[in-house]
């Protein structure tokens, strides 16, 4: 047996609920007025028929028009209108149609014409006012749905377009660099060009996953580390603390390499010596935090963050996770130290 879809469900309890009335209300008219179950439930079946389908007259027309609360009087006059109708239509059916010989009951549909009129406009009312609700409710789920849609479209717009910059960003520098070495270390820059094209393969593959393994990312940073070892020799050292329980750990792809070439800016373009960045990895309150440390001489650099890199990472993580506290820099003697949290799904 197959499952019962929703509306099925709905249409089965109303058929259901009108059955059970009807039955009520026939045993009303036999136990109050001695009238045969015959007379009771054609008068029953007939006055809920007519209320069913000022009710569906009712719920087609909200439908497709929905006044607002100016024009409520318009629906104040229809339901009036459907329950006159109605009224009408249930008097003539019973008296010259069904029963056109019983006079006790054609006394009891007189006496009671008020009555009905009165229940089949309140039924119609309350179906018309139930549908108002019903389809305005669906309309600003409507407009949430496109507000949300459009809010969606336009961050992921964004988060595109920042993840674009960022590939020109570092080629631009990195053939700058290939450019360099050409002529003084041909060897150097043909191994240059190589593990360029590894890197930017990687990242081609990437644009369409969100969220990586920290692990995966980790190795992808090493191909951008090896480029920027190519280029700047001895005097580039690194660190990266991996462990087993954060390599498994998902953060967005591509995050780290803006932040360690932020890091290699301010630690080698002010100094001539060797320096060594410093990853490390750890788990707090069910978040990766991610550290980068860089030396820097305090004399001639400026570590304030304010690069495009620092702002791109920034930037991702508001729009992912809308939140501004995400990334921060702090600054301990010759020590500049960037720091990012990734809350990690549940």
């Amino acid at each position: 047996m197959g499952i019962l879809t929703t509306k099925t469900k709905i249409i089965l309890v109303c058929l259901a609920g009108g059955i059970l009335l009807i039955l009520i209300e026939a045993y009303a008219l036999v136990d109050t007025f001695n009238f045969s179950w015959k007379v009771a439930l054609a008068d029953a079946v007939n006055m809920n028929l007519l209320i069913a389908t000022a009710g569906y007259i009712m719920f087609t027309s909200m439908r497709y028009y929905q006044p607002n609360p100016k024009n409520a009087f318009f629906l104040f006059v229809k339901t009036i209108a459907l329950a006159s109708i109605c009224t009408v239509a249930h008097r003539y059916l019973m008296m010259w149609n069904i029963f056109p010989q019983e006079d006790v009951y054609h006394a009891y549909l007189y006496a009671s014409q008020l009555i009905r009129g009165l229940l089949i406009w309140f039924m119609s009312a309350l179906i018309g006012v139930v549908c108002w609700i019903w389809f305005y409710m669906q309309d600003q789920r409507d407009v949430e749905k496109r507000q949300h849609d459009t809010i969606k479209l336009a961050r992921e717009a964004e988060l595109a377009s920042l993840r674009q910059q960022l590939q020109p960003h570092f080629l631009f520098n990195s053939l700058n660099s290939i450019s360099a070495l050409a002529g003084t270390k041909p060897e150097e820059a043909r191994k240059m060009i190589q593990q360029l094209s590894d890197f930017l393969r990687g990242t081609i593959k990437k644009d369409d996953q969100q969220l990586v393994s920290l692990q995966e990312e980790l190795k992808h940073l090493q191909l951008y580390l090896d480029i920027e070892k190519v280029r700047f020799g001895h005097r580039l050292k690194t660190h990266v603390g991996e462990s087993e329980k954060t390599n498994p750990m998902l953060l967005p792809s591509l995050l780290l390499q803006p932040l360690v070439e932020n890091a290699i800016k301010f630690g080698l373009y002010d100094t001539i010596g060797e320096i060594v960045i410093k990853i490390s990895t750890l788990i707090k309150d069910q978040q990766l935090i991610i550290r980068i440390e860089n030396p820097f001489d305090p004399d001639t650099a400026q570590p304030t963050g304010t690069g495009f890199g620092l702002n791109s990472v920034q930037r991702r993580l508001y729009l992912l996770y809308a939140r501004n506290d995400l990334l921060s820099t702090n600054r301990i003697e010759n020590i500049f130290i960037t720091e990012v949290k990734i809350p990690q799904p549940a």
